[in-house]
């Protein structure tokens, strides 16, 4: 009796290499717009709004940059 032994090899197609170093591009492009979105909101509110939620107008920065980030993980 033959047997026949067929050993796949480990191969990357070349669409799922395109689609890994294209991936973080999009991420980059989301945080990037959720940023501008957040940045924008908080923004527009008055400095009474802002005190409000416990922000100052100089911290907008930096929690639209860590909201951005921590949304699409």
């Amino acid at each position: 009796m033959a047997y026949l032994n067929v050993t796949a090899g480990n191969y990357e197609t070349l669409g799922n290499r395109a689609a890994r170093l294209v991936a973080p591009i999009v991420t980059h492009i989301k945080q990037r717009r959720l940023y501008r979105e957040t940045f924008n909101g908080l923004s527009a509110l008055t400095d009474r709004e802002l005190d409000d939620l416990g922000l100052n107008r100089s911290e907008l920065h930096s929690v639209s940059l860590e909201s951005a980030r921590n949304a699409l993980r």
